[in-house]
């Protein structure tokens, strides 16, 4: 619906006409006789039309304007420079009908098919039926359109320009039109080229105190209202606008047209939105690498090199982000606890430090070089980011926001949940207790390998792992596991893409990791869309193994003994469904060893990761297995022979 609170069109466009006028060369020679007329009048407008006038032109087009427009023709009976685009836009004598004067309906036409949407058939018909309101133009249509009316009996207006390669803009109504022109008007001339006065009016002095207020509600937590007030002031062009309110839109998770204009090019910030634009740009493995020049307009060599070394590092894996004072050392404690999977403590120590966080300059709202470290970065959600922002900051009080909920559920069974894609349905983990993490590849490896691999995603850490590699065995189950803390005085180390389960030639890994101390084991498979439904568990102590069970087809197996709490029977009873079962399992092992994973590191971070030893025995005498190896092959012309060991070969 329409406001209908009186619209005063007098003042707007005398200020309108008074802003353009103050912002043109009083020497431009280049500059038309008529404009040249309008400077000196200060008047962008004509005479009012008479109401005989307006009767007349609507008897003409047979139809009653809509209630803005015929308010505006009162004042005013066209308008010059409507925006950046329309040079003249038209009043009562050059209103007309396009009836598609341009051809462009049937251009429109031709890019419609059978499946259509009405609107989008509407959108070709506009040519037909709108009212043309451009005179003179940039390649720029105004359409008004008489089957777009609301309650009011306002009609919507449409604007097009082919060189924009977009659908045509749709306004609610005149008015909105204008408005919208203004603000046009105003981006355009919101940085003055050289020879030009600055632009500088009422309009502009009211935006950017509204931008200074807006800047210091935001340090004060209140963020809805600065964003609102900003992207006011950006409609408009105001310089600080877009940086400040990027600033508040990246903290919420959003990244499309995210640049910090105006501020991403000040070494100030460098620290703080450079690795940000940074790490956009090499997500998106298709971009080319000059176009990060583009990002960072206006920006000197140095910061321009610094951004190119910041690619290689984001690229590498190898960025860290770093800050001073007290924020900073919480930087240094959150990473450590985010790198071994406890997110949940790793958020609370970032956030715990954000009231004594301290700007870089008038143009920084919060601490944002973190959401590109890749360790740090996984840890900001939607709602985090509310958090942040929220919170009082840079020297500024106010009331400090309720917390967010933890994202871990401090337990096992949420490995029995489907996951979006539905792609976990089988896992593996070792828990160790009285270890750190970067422990467990010494206890579930052969010794030669014992380094922990820099912090990845699942993704990216399999992706790695089968890079270069050459020999694949039927045999060998080396598995590529993450490893962190799952809870008060246990590590662990797991892995969500484990080889089919063989219960013939499994081997534990408990009792090579339980030297000194306890080690439990658990493969899951009870949710396998072929193949058959298993699960183990085994427990050893001090080298030793102390009792475990598989349920595999629909048996189960056991030795030692099974405290009563983990008793296979009482999960896998002779109708028991193995998919049933998972998360009662995986809560009984959580209550007997009060251990947990945290699964927003696993799902959605980084972490460590290690490849372990096999998980099977290797083959016995007559049993057969493949080994497939691969080799890089030169193109090989029609007819002619392989060279001795090139392409695949099996054993």
């Amino acid at each position: 619906m329409t406001d209908t609170t009186a619209f005063d069109w007098r003042s707007f466009l005398l200020r309108w006409s008074e802003e353009w006028a103050d912002s043109l060369a009083a020497d431009d020679d280049t500059r038309s006789e008529d404009d040249e007329a309008a400077r000196r009048a200060r008047r962008l407008g004509f005479p009012p039309a008479s109401e005989e006038r307006i009767a007349a032109m609507e008897q003409r087009l047979g139809r009653r304007m809509p209630p803005s427009y015929r308010e505006f023709l009162e004042v005013s009976d066209g308008w010059r420079h409507a925006g950046g685009f329309v040079w003249l836009l038209a009043g009562t004598e050059d209103a007309r009908w396009h009836n598609d004067e341009s051809g462009l309906g049937d251009l429109f036409d031709e890019y419609l098919d059978e499946d259509a949407e009405p609107e989008e058939r509407q959108e070709a018909d506009l040519w037909r039926r709108g009212l043309q309101l451009d005179v003179e133009s940039d390649a720029t249509y105004v359409l008004m359109d008489p089957d777009d009316v609301d309650e009011d009996g306002e009609w919507a207006v449409y604007t097009w320009a082919s060189w924009r390669a977009a659908p045509p803009e749709r306004h609610a109504n005149f008015r909105t039109f204008m408005r919208d022109m203004h603000r046009e008007f105003h981006c355009l001339r919101a940085n003055p080229g050289d020879g030009e006065p600055a632009f500088v009016n009422d309009t502009t002095r009211r935006l950017d105190a509204q931008v200074e207020a807006a800047r210091l509600e935001a340090l004060r937590g209140g963020w809805e209202q600065a964003g609102k007030a900003l992207d006011e002031a950006k409609e408009y062009g105001r310089p600080r606008a877009a940086g400040l309110g990027d600033q508040i839109r990246r903290l919420l998770g959003e990244t499309y047209l995210v640049s910090f204009e105006g501020v991403a090019a000040d070494p100030r910030y460098a620290r703080e939105l450079l690795p940000l634009l940074v790490a956009e740009h090499a997500a998106h493995s298709y971009r080319d690498d000059s176009t990060l020049k583009f990002s960072l307009r206006g920006a000197d060599d140095e910061l321009v090199s610094m951004a190119y070394v910041l690619l290689d590092e984001m690229r590498s894996g190898t960025y860290r982000y770093t800050a001073a004072g007290p924020f900073g050392e919480a930087v240094v404690r959150a990473r450590e606890l985010a790198r071994w999977g406890d997110t949940d403590a790793a958020w609370r120590t970032l956030i715990d430090a954000v009231p004594r966080w301290e700007p870089l300059g008038p143009d920084h709202l919060a601490p944002l070089g973190w959401v590109a470290d890749p360790v740090l970065g996984p840890l900001l959600t939607p709602e985090r980011g509310r958090e942040l922002l929220s919170t009082p900051r840079g020297g500024q009080t106010g009331e400090a926001p309720g917390a967010t909920a933890g994202l871990d559920p401090g337990d096992l069974a949420w490995l029995a949940e489907p996951d979006p894609g539905n792609n976990r349905t089988s896992y593996r983990f070792v828990l160790v207790e009285g270890v750190e993490p970067e422990e467990l590849p010494g206890r579930l490896t052969d010794g030669a390998a014992t380094v922990l691999n820099d912090p990845m995603t699942s993704w990216d850490a399999h992706s790695s792992s089968l890079r270069g590699k050459r020999e694949f065995s039927s045999y060998d189950d080396r598995a590529l596991m993450a490893v962190g803390r799952a809870g008060t005085g246990w590590s662990f180390a797991f892995d969500g893409r484990p080889a089919p389960f063989d219960r013939r030639r499994f081997v534990s890994p408990a009792a090579g990791a339980s030297a000194g101390t306890r080690a439990v084991v658990v493969w899951s498979d009870l949710r396998a869309a072929h193949g058959e439904r298993c699960f183990h568990l085994s427990v050893a102590r001090d080298g030793i193994e102390q009792y475990a069970f598989t349920y595999a087809d629909g048996e189960i197996g056991r030795s030692g003994e099974i405290p009563r709490a983990l008793d296979p029977s009482l999960f896998f009873g002779e109708r028991a469904d193995g998919a049933e079962a998972e998360r009662s399992l995986l809560e009984a092992v959580a209550g007997e060893f009060g251990v947990r994973l945290p699964r927003h590191a696993i799902v959605n971070g980084r972490l460590h990761t290690f490849v372990t030893r096999s998980w099977t025995r290797p083959p016995g005498d007559g049993e057969a297995y493949m080994v497939l190896r691969f080799h890089e092959t030169a193109p090989m012309w029609e007819g002619s022979e392989p060279a001795p060991e090139e392409g695949p070969e099996s054993a």
